[in-house]
């Protein structure tokens, strides 16, 4: 019987992953994985904050909605073996010099500790080894709140462009 090899609770953590020993300041910086079989699930105990629904997907509809779009590369954002926050990335026009971050969010509990900066560096170092890639694209939703001074801070400029009725920005990886 095919439902015996996998159970509910091999899908689902228990509990939020327990904070290892130095967190958050004795950590490594925050790096790219694939998410395996073996560390999917980790996916799903990052949750978004307080009202920051309406600005990301949760991390389980991110998930499935990569199994149908070829152009869809999930990634997790890891400092250590702690799953800090997940990222999806569309390759999409990258025969036009672009990647799109077209996910990202860390989770709740891991917020304001600098581990956003160092994934978006990590995000931007992964982009600058793509072939053919010069530029970094996202877009947001234009609401109160909305994360647009983050990336601002980080050299995203604002293009002027919407897509589905959010506003583009974009970074330039040959500055």
């Amino acid at each position: 019987d095919w439902s015996s090899d996998v159970c509910s609770s091999d899908l689902m953590p228990a509990s939020p992953t327990p904070l290892p020993e130095g967190y958050p300041d004795e950590l490594p910086a925050v790096e790219l994985r694939e998410w395996t079989r073996e560390n999917y699930a980790m996916a799903f105990g990052l949750k978004l904050g307080e009202g920051q629904t309406e600005f990301v997907a949760e991390n389980t509809a991110s998930l499935a909605q990569a199994h149908f779009h070829e152009e869809a590369r999930p990634l997790g954002l890891f400092a250590g073996d702690l799953a800090v926050g997940f990222v999806m990335l569309s390759v999409e026009d990258v025969d036009k010099g672009v990647v799109w971050i077209w996910r990202f969010m860390i989770g709740a509990q891991h917020q304001r500790k600098g581990f956003g900066r160092q994934a978006v560096g990590a995000i931007l170092e992964h982009a600058r080894g793509m072939e053919g890639v010069e530029t970094v694209k996202l877009c947001h939703v234009d609401k109160p709140g909305h994360p647009g001074p983050f990336y601002e801070s980080l050299g995203f400029t604002y293009t002027g462009e919407l897509e589905d009725g959010e506003r583009i920005m974009s970074l330039d990886l040959k500055d």
